[in-house]
């Protein structure tokens, strides 16, 4: 039987659970994610939203996409 407490694995075990303790314990600096990710991704739905909007009501798309009704067949030629 071998001591965990002098082994290598309980170092490693032991170093990377004083990192997390350390880490956890220190202050969070906001990052441009924090800051701005909400404005970010509220604008880019914003200009999404316009962009498609203009497309759909501007640009004259014929909507349906059946061509029953609107095609007729043209005189066959011999």
């Amino acid at each position: 039987w071998v001591d965990f407490c002098n082994s290598p694995e309980h170092s490693l075990a032991r170093g990377i659970q004083h990192t997390a303790v350390r880490q956890a314990h220190r202050k969070h600096e906001p990052t441009f994610h924090d800051k701005y990710g909400t404005m970010v991704l509220l604008g880019g739905a914003a200009v999404f939203t316009s962009v498609w909007g203009y497309v759909f009501t501007q640009l004259g798309i014929a909507w349906g996409f059946s061509p029953v009704g609107r095609v007729t067949p043209r005189e066959w030629r011999e």
